[in-house]
């Protein structure tokens, strides 16, 4: 399982600046007003020797009343759900009185509490940290989270000691998938009718199952292994410790997976929260398939609407195929096992260097890469940086100005030449160090000395000219035209003598 870090500490001292910093997106709302973070707030972190999740919390005050009061609940049970804490405190402001009550209250979970102080740049971390060495939590370090300044030594700090999660052999060689979704809507009932037992609890009560449950498997000569996990509500509805402290489970589950079924109830409509969970998936880069259920209970004429609001609510995943199914009859579970297998098989898939390259120049045949600048992106060659998901390497010039919708082109036709069936594809682009460069690393502009001579003039016509880097010879040179005869010292042409012409 992954570890999970909590970031505690008194309002407005830069908790979701760092959960930001951290997971690598803007998931939280940053602002310099305090309290603006009330709920519990997850993502996968990024920034570290190893994989993690972490937890952003609204801020610790003495004596609430109201909404702080919800808030102090809220940070309590992230608390309980960690393994180590990480406590916030403003450089700039110097110890409080709030710091001494937050301390009191984190050294009664007993877990690992690292001390950060935020908002230290430009100030001196040894003059900044003295106040702060009374609180007994070892040696403060000095960060600045909106400047991502001492985040990589602080996650290093924090995670020190902890190995990344290692699988048994029969989790390495088995296919994972987890079967997430909103409650009551068929997922343990599925996990039943895949295995032919009553394996785990299914009822028509939501949030039967609180846990996530691994059941191994075989089926058709391959190794399963299922995760059943709780089901995730709106934060604004969940009130059970036991299920809030499920989320967790559930996000850990997503990342152990190769495969990730979303289950839908067909008599419901795509909720925001379904979504949500699709995105989660989505940056985690899992293959996924959405699998309706309760399809037997939709009457034939309403069959072709439900299928069409299904294709426009889900559009941001138009790789992931649907499969309507019915977990307690087992209509279209077979076919679901199938598309499972697939997906894997193409997530773990290995392509050759030299395919890659080949569809990389036909799809360049087909559309060209927009011109910058004046100058053409040049692509020259592509390779797999990865599996699961597949992740593809493009090499060559300006690659850090190719637009979104050009990369969204190269992983669709990567997807149709692969088969890459029901994965996200991650495109990533590396620009090559220019020899004529004297500064390597920084990318100089076109026509500018130190870019790379070409044969085309800076507007691309042809003109004959071309950008003359320091050191090195032009061998094209513009032609002056003539001048005028009258101009050479010769006669004028049309004009001052007498024509020979005779009448």
């Amino acid at each position: 399982m992954l570890p999970v870090i909590a970031l505690v500490g008194r309002p407005n001292v830069g908790k979701s600046t760092l959960f930001n910093v951290l997971t690598g997106t803007r998931d939280a709302i940053v602002a310099d007003v305090p309290g603006l973070t009330r709920d519990r707030q997850y993502g996968y972190g990024r920034l570290g020797p190893i994989p993690y999740v972490v937890i952003d919390t609204g801020g610790l005050v003495e004596n609430p009343t109201g909404i702080e009061a919800q808030m102090r609940e809220q940070t309590e049970r992230a608390v309980g759900e960690a393994d180590r804490l990480i406590l916030l405190a403003d450089a700039r402001a110097g110890l409080t009185p709030q710091d001494h009550y937050v301390v009191r209250e984190l050294r009664r979970s007993g877990k690992p509490v690292t001390l950060a102080l935020n908002k230290a740049e430009g100030l001196d971390p040894d003059a900044v940290a003295i106040d702060f060495h009374s609180l007994g939590l070892g040696i403060p370090l000095a960060i600045s989270a909106s400047h991502g300044q001492g985040c990589e030594e602080l996650m290093e700090l924090v995670l020190a000691g902890l190995e990344p999660p290692v699988e048994p052999q029969q989790q390495q060689d088995a296919i994972r998938i987890a079967i997430i979704g909103r409650p009551n809507v068929g997922k343990s009932t599925l996990v039943n009718r895949l295995l032919g037992e009553e394996r785990v609890i299914a009822s028509d009560q939501p949030g039967t199952t609180r846990d996530s449950i691994l059941v191994p498997f075989q089926r058709d000569g391959h190794e399963f292994m299922l995760i059943d996990t709780a089901g995730l509500r709106r934060r604004s509805k969940v009130a059970d410790v036991v299920e809030r402290a499920s989320v967790v489970k559930t996000l850990q589950a997503i990342a152990e997976a190769h495969i990730v079924v979303l289950v839908l109830d067909a008599h419901d409509t795509v909720s925001e929260q379904d979504a949500s969970v699709l995105g989660i998936a989505l940056q985690r880069g899992r293959a996924l398939i959405i699998a309706v259920n309760k399809w037997d209970g939709i009457p034939p004429e309403q069959r072709e609407e439900i299928q069409r609001q299904l294709a426009l609510k889900l559009d941001f995943v138009p790789f992931a195929p649907l499969q309507f199914i019915s977990a307690r009859h087992g209509t279209g579970v077979g076919e679901l096992m199938e598309l499972t297998v697939r997906a894997y098989e193409a997530a773990m898939r290995e392509m050759p260097t030299k395919e890659l390259t080949r569809t990389l120049e036909k799809a360049m045949t087909v559309h060209q890469p927009p011109m910058i600048r004046g100058r053409r992106i040049k692509l020259r060659y592509a390779h797999q940086g990865g599996r699961n998901p597949p992740r593809i390497v493009i090499h060559g010039n300006q690659t850090a100005l190719v637009p979104d919708s050009y990369s969204r082109y190269l992983a669709n036709v990567f997807r149709k030449k692969f088969d890459l069936f029901a994965t996200p594809v991650a495109v990533e682009f590396r620009t090559d160090s220019n020899p004529y460069d004297r500064n390597p690393g920084d990318k100089p502009h076109p026509g500018t000395p130190g870019d790379k001579p070409t044969r085309r003039g800076p507007t691309g016509r042809g003109n004959g000219t071309r950008a003359n880097p320091a050191g090195v010879k032009a061998r094209f040179k513009r032609v002056k035209p003539k001048p005028p005869r009258a101009e050479r010292g010769g006669k004028p042409v049309g004009g001052g003598g007498r024509s020979k012409r005779t009448s």
